[in-house]
């Protein structure tokens, strides 16, 4: 069966690949493209979308500007890790084909909710935590959300929280204590889908226009990736969410309890998994830990081919 996916980023480097996934992967169908605040400002994130769908050729999924900023913080973007532009690397010097839809964010999603959908975030939840509150009729029809974000051990942003969680905690626990079926994709996931130099010589085989761009950013997200955390290799968080919806197999995820921190002084946007039932609070999520890492990269080597 073919999973209807919505796809809710900010791109983004890793957004952009996992924007190519879901167009070229025949076991789900992009309904549409929404876009918030978080890699970048909106503005830049929806022209990325727009970007990345035009070299795609997907000129029917409908993209949606979204949330501006954080539900109650101030915003905060991540230009150290996707430069100026969000998706620094390859030059682009002609507007992307795809449009901007007339409809906002909010709109779209109402719309094509009126039947069900899972929805892929792989940004802050501000879109999904909005829907929620405003349309409740349209959330109804979330068959489940697929989150990269959070974590089950340390944050990229802050001791404790990974970026997309910490951008806004507020809607990241609203979307969880929703009763929505919930998936984390976590950074102790994500960290296990490195762009290593296989990866690479893999899509340089492929040796077409698309895959070369994709060299281009990876190469790009490497050098940021390195400078800042010291990895040799980047990782490749947002397909990992993707790639669970295509093939749970993939994507192994264990259940347990997930709550999301918003007061701490300290800890703000931690998301707190109870993997060993400490709490006695039950499981009200599904908690990645474990990546095929060679199924993984076989489906964004193929959709790549497929679409170049």
């Amino acid at each position: 069966m073919v999973t209807p996916l919505i796809l809710d980023c900010d791109p983004g480097h890793d957004d952009a690949l996992a924007i190519l996934l879901a167009v070229a992967d025949p076991a789900v169908s992009l309904q549409a493209v929404t876009t918030v605040a978080g890699n970048q400002t909106v503005d830049k994130c929806t022209l990325n979308a727009r970007r990345v769908l035009s070299l795609a050729g997907a000129a029917s999924v409908p993209v949606a500007r979204g949330a501006d900023r954080p539900l109650v913080r101030p915003l905060r973007i991540a230009d150290d890790v996707h430069g100026g532009t969000g998706l620094d690397g390859p030059t682009f010097t002609d507007s992307p084909s795809v449009p901007e839809s007339d409809l906002s964010a909010q709109e779209l999603l109402v719309d094509v909710l009126r039947t069900p959908a899972t929805i892929v975030a792989t940004g802050a939840l501000t879109n999904i935590a909005r829907l929620i509150t405003a349309a409740p009729e349209a959330a109804a029809n979330i068959t489940e959300i697929v989150w990269m974000g959070g974590s089950t051990d340390r944050g990229n942003i802050a001791p404790l929280a990974e970026a997309n969680a910490y951008v806004d905690p507020e809607a990241a626990d609203l979307v969880v204590r929703s009763g929505i079926p919930f998936t984390m994709c976590g950074l102790n996931v994500t960290h296990q889908a490195l762009v290593t130099q296989d990866v690479l010589a893999r899509f340089t085989r492929i040796g077409t226009p698309l895959a070369r761009v994709c060299i281009e950013w990876m190469t790009f997200f490497a050098s940021t990736y390195r400078d800042l955390f010291g990895f040799p290799s980047p990782p490749l968080h947002d397909p990992v969410a993707v790639a669970r919806v295509i093939d749970p197999g993939i994507v192994h995820c264990v259940e347990a309890n997930l709550v999301v921190e918003t007061a701490g002084v300290w800890t703000a946007g931690a998301t707190v998994v109870d993997l060993d039932g400490y709490t006695g609070r039950p499981p009200n999520a599904h908690i990645a830990t474990h990546l095929n890492r060679d199924a993984f990269w076989d489906r964004i080597i193929r959709a790549v081919s497929v679409l170049s």
